[in-house]
């Protein structure tokens, strides 16, 4: 996925209401940006840490800018790290178009956002005849709070329970479900379900993977031009 503009650099004033940050541009101008993320953004949204942001074409938008990276040294140095929560979805489409993520190749037919179970959707469900269906979940991974171990979620979150149960259903009744944390974090090496943040949500993954569901996640390499796929990190308790 590559950025449609170069992205302009600008220094965080304050994120607020959680989809607005107060930010100042290189000639000293404060604007308003869209914030695309609705968690917590541990570590990612300090007074004065450097942001970039892309700016829309459309006249017909209340807030032309957007907060798509953040740099921060996570431990292993300054690094680009993705908030936008809109990315993700686009980036597993790519990469599973392009047969990048080997765990879920091998199904001719792509669909998105698939209504399924009880009045839930799912991100991707990819179809074979010869192999029955795979529900693909997405997750969007931005935390780290030691040294290239990414975490999710960084707040709570029902909702993603709740993928969980769905998931689970889909597993027991035969067909793959597979829930994949995309981590746009390019230092990590590693992955871990945050307990002490989301018990529930941790205990209903643990059911879920015991039910069947699998589990991936894969890191993204981070740039000023765009952000891939880059590669599948272990998943560790």
């Amino acid at each position: 996925m590559r950025f449609p503009s170069p992205l302009i650099p600008a220094t965080l004033v304050r994120r607020y209401k959680r989809f607005l940050a107060d930010v100042v541009l290189p000639s000293g101008e404060e604007v308003t940006a869209h914030v695309a993320n609705p968690g917590a953004m541990t570590g990612l949204a300090e007074p004065g840490t450097r942001v970039w942001l892309s700016r829309s074409a459309d006249p017909k938008r209340k807030l032309p800018y957007a907060w798509e990276l953040t740099e921060v040294d996570l431990g292993a140095g300054p690094e680009l790290v993705g908030v936008n929560t809109a990315h993700p979805n686009r980036l597993v489409h790519e990469a599973l178009r392009e047969a990048a993520i080997p765990e879920c190749a091998g199904y001719p037919v792509l669909r998105r956002e698939v209504r399924y179970g009880d009045n839930a959707r799912v991100d991707f469900r990819l179809e074979c005849p010869q192999r029955g269906a795979c529900f693909v979940e997405v997750k969007n991974v931005h935390l780290m709070r030691r040294p290239g171990l990414a975490e999710f979620p960084d707040t709570v979150t029902a909702r993603g329970a709740r993928h969980m149960e769905e998931l689970a259903r889909v597993a027991a009744a035969g067909a793959r479900a597979v829930l994949l944390f995309l981590i746009q974090i390019g230092s990590a090496t590693r992955f871990a379900v945050a307990h002490d943040i989301d018990p529930t949500y941790a205990a209903a993954l643990d059911r879920a993977r015991a039910q069947g569901v699998e589990a991936l996640a894969y890191t993204c390499a981070v740039s000023c031009e765009g952000i891939r796929l880059a590669r599948r990190v272990p998943i560790v308790d």
